[in-house]
């Protein structure tokens, strides 16, 4: 397949996978942009002659384009496109994409701008499916966790003890202007006294959530009809200015080889990741599994090490959730998710 093929196709990807995850405009937006990109503009020649890999597993090509109009809408600087995009409703795809189209000349160098970054996501609904794992770490362990987020973007899950929780018939949290209440599936998570002692992450660019550029940053990779998510993501960023605390710009492995060394005073170290590890290089992958893996080597029931994974696993239904513990190195998939948190489908740990 030509460079132009592969990108409409990795456009027509990303379209499924906008309707399998509720938003049917993003989905739209992509398959037109699949059929109907060309050469005759800046912006049309950039993306079909991309030299990357276009699909959503690398540069994320169809993520970025909608960012960029996403973004070029917020700004107010076009209000043409802005009249095409949600709250408004743009009934045929011809005026819709007559609106792009014209977009794409008038805001071109704001849009090949956008185009050269990477589309950051700081999901928090992601922290519904997370909490049930930390539950369950401190039901095992009975001692205070330190956190440590690769990948944390603006640390919006690194914030997850200051959210309000609805889990099926289980309730857990503060009074919180940000409730999470996932489609769930499974016997209610363990009851643990949970708190948290030491909390990090690290990004290799991460946001500022007191920044309002890099808020807008983030509510531009948002898809534009999906105002829940905006709105919810607004709160989270409110609570993680106010706790002022600051994700590490840094190397994901050499951040983590050094969060591994620290004394953990205590406390039971929990490393996660939420859809973020499958975006290593492989190499990278390798030599941070053997870091954890040496780590858990070292481990003692009275400084354990726990692992929680929300990743893909190649099943078309979700994120595996995935808990690994030491000193015993046990492991088990715990339960599974949407990639957005929108649904919970817990197992739990054998024997809680």
């Amino acid at each position: 397949m030509d460079t132009a093929g592969a990108v409409r196709q990795s456009f027509l990807r990303q379209a499924k996978a906008c309707d399998d995850l509720g938003s049917p405009f993003t989905a739209r937006l992509c398959r037109m942009a699949a059929e109907r990109l060309n050469e005759e503009t800046a912006v049309g020649r950039q993306l079909l002659r991309w030299q990357g890999d276009p699909t959503g597993a690398g540069d994320a090509l169809a993520l970025r384009f909608a960012g960029a109009l996403h973004a070029v809408v917020r700004s107010g600087q076009d209000p043409e496109l802005a009249a095409a995009y949600p709250p408004n409703n743009t009934a045929d795809d011809e005026s819709l994409w007559a609106a792009v189209d014209a977009a794409l000349r008038r805001d071109e160098a704001f849009i090949l701008q956008w185009l050269r970054s990477p589309p950051q996501t700081n999901e928090v609904r992601r922290s519904g499916a997370l909490l049930p794992g930390f539950l369950t770490v401190a039901r095992l362990f009975g001692k205070p966790l330190m956190l440590s987020e690769v990948g944390a973007s603006a640390g919006l899950n690194l914030q997850w003890d200051r959210y309000a929780y609805r889990l099926g018939d289980f309730a857990w949290g503060p009074a919180s202007s940000v409730t999470l209440a996932p489609d769930w599936e499974g016997p209610p998570p363990p009851k643990a006294d949970l708190q948290v002692s030491e909390r990090a992450g690290c990004d290799l660019n991460p946001l500022d959530p007191a920044s309002g550029e890099d808020r807008e940053r983030l509510a531009a990779y948002i898809w534009a009809d999906q105002a829940d998510r905006l709105e919810r993501t607004r709160a989270a960023l409110e609570i993680a200015a106010a706790s002022d605390l600051k994700v590490d710009r840094a190397d994901a492995i050499q951040w983590l080889a050094e969060r591994l060394e620290r004394p953990q005073g205590g406390s039971t170290h929990v490393v996660y990741h939420s859809i973020a590890w499958q975006y290593l290089p492989q190499d990278l992958k390798a030599r941070g599994e053997a870091l954890i893996a040496q780590a858990g080597d070292r481990a003692t029931y009275d400084a354990p090490l726990a692992r929680l994974q929300m990743e893909a696993d190649g099943k078309p239904d979700g994120a595996a959730l995935i808990l690994q513990i030491w000193p015993s190195g046990e492991r088990h998939e715990i339960g599974r998710a949407d990639f957005h948190g929108r649904w919970v489908q817990w197992k739990g740990w054998p024997g809680l």
